[in-house]
């Protein structure tokens, strides 16, 4: 198992690194302003990829071991369609959807809602290093097609970079479909599957009913993470929205080891039915996680703003340092708390993963009302970590009380600390 989540998180460290650097390369080229536009198509575009998972998220992980792959398929592959249409449709009307740029937020949803199907089913077929070879292209191959577009095409705008979004998803569509075909030819062993088979109807009812929860959970949680780029730029403009960005994006580069341990987690969890182990298994990459969290944006922190702006970026993102300092408390805070959702969720307990997103959507709002106006980029991002932190304290409280576990347990131990020296030694441990 700790070999499966060491490859994950050196593949995901190694999108995150090139993800960095052109960050960098992005601040450059496209200037505060582009990179604000960029931003919030993104963030658009990620927020209509989370409502699609409704049938396209963790309801095909949890399915596809009871019931035939194909029954779980098709019904993503259609919404991951109709789903984006839906979803543009809402945000055109309520002003989210960024003028002159639906189609482009339509066609990106749509990939990403694909890609994302393609590797939930690797993932649900334990098939970790086609999981990670998908994301490695999506992610890294980004960067490559981006050098080319901004300084071979010299096509160094918005517009470019969609360009370059576009062909790195679409790549790793092709790779991650052909990864699948194998998959969906063998036999394999048989899932367990219930006496009397449901109809394709009555499956899909029991799809949307699980992927609704999860959907509502990421869809809350992507608004959380995401909604103050859409305050930011109605209330001080595209630039601003670009400072929060760069900052953020280096801030969130830590999130892939929570995301890389929180994948390996769910698939364990919900492989099994003993609430013990799974309580177990939840508090050791819990504690692992939240100490490797605040060691490595520590270490992030320490880096001095005149790098910022003399060498990775420009003069134009002055006080970024500010705005990672506003965010690291909430970046830490919400990494811990993407483990303990993913066993609610591995658990088949979605509502308190969803309404744990709703705390966080709720304090968001709630605190940029006063600070985004009052404070501005920096109000931004304060308001950020004092949502996260709401998330994390409502989980574990929901936690500690649903699996007694006591306060005690929630911090690192002498024992915790021998264990991953087992693991890492490849030794088994119980």
């Amino acid at each position: 198992m700790l070999k499966k989540v060491l490859e994950t998180i050196v593949t995901r460290y190694v999108v995150a690194a090139l993800n960095l650097a052109l960050i960098f390369i992005n601040g450059k080229t496209l200037g505060i302003h582009g990179m604000g536009l960029a931003g919030v198509i993104y963030a658009s575009a990620n927020i209509v990829f989370l409502f699609n998972s409704v049938f396209c998220g963790n309801t095909i992980v949890y399915h596809m071991n009871r019931y035939p792959l194909r029954y779980v398929f098709w019904p993503a592959y259609v919404w991951a369609f109709a789903g984006s249409a839906i979803a543009c449709g809402v945000m055109a009307l309520t002003g989210m959807l960024p003028a002159g740029f639906g189609a482009e937020v339509y066609g990106l949803a749509t990939l990403l809602s694909l890609v994302g199907i393609h590797s939930r089913v690797l993932l649900g077929k334990d098939r970790i290093k086609a999981f990670n070879a998908t994301f490695m292209i999506q992610g890294g191959t980004l960067f490559f097609i981006l050098l080319y577009v901004y300084y071979v095409t010299e096509k160094q705008d918005v517009e470019g970079y969609l360009w370059g979004v576009y062909l790195s998803n679409a790549l790793a569509w092709l790779v991650s479909l052909l990864f699948l075909y194998p998959v969906c030819l063998r036999r394999g062993k048989k899932t367990q599957q219930p006496a009397t088979r449901p109809s394709f109807f009555r499956l899909w009812r029991k799809m949307f009913a699980y992927g609704l929860w999860s959907s509502a959970d990421n869809l809350t949680e992507g608004l959380t993470t995401r909604l103050n780029y859409f305050l930011l730029q109605r209330l001080s403009g595209y630039g601003q929205v670009g400072l929060l960005d760069a900052g953020t994006r280096i801030s969130e580069s830590v999130w892939h080891i929570s995301r890389s341990v929180s994948s390996i987690s769910y698939s364990q969890v919900a492989k099994t039915s003993d609430p013990e182990i799974q309580r177990q298994q939840t508090l050791r990459f819990f504690k692992w996680t939240y100490c490797a969290l605040m060691l490595v944006t520590g270490m992030i922190l320490l880096i001095p703003e005149r790098v910022y702006t003399d060498y990775l970026f420009t003069a134009e993102f002055r006080s970024i340092r500010k705005v990672i300092g506003g965010l690291s408390a909430g970046i830490v805070m919400f990494g811990a708390n993407n483990i303990l959702s993913h066993y609610f969720i591995g658990t088949g307990k979605v509502k308190y993963s969803t309404a744990c997103s709703c705390v966080g959507l709720l304090a968001l709002l709630f605190s940029g009302c006063f600070l985004v106006p009052a404070q501005g980029v920096l109000g931004s991002a304060v308001s950020t970590s004092i949502a996260f932190s709401a998330m994390l304290l409502f989980s574990l409280t929901v936690f500690v009380r649903q699996t007694h576990t006591s306060l005690c347990e929630l911090l690192p131990s002498k024992e915790d600390f021998a264990k991953l020296k087992l693991l890492i030694t490849g030794k088994q441990i119980r």
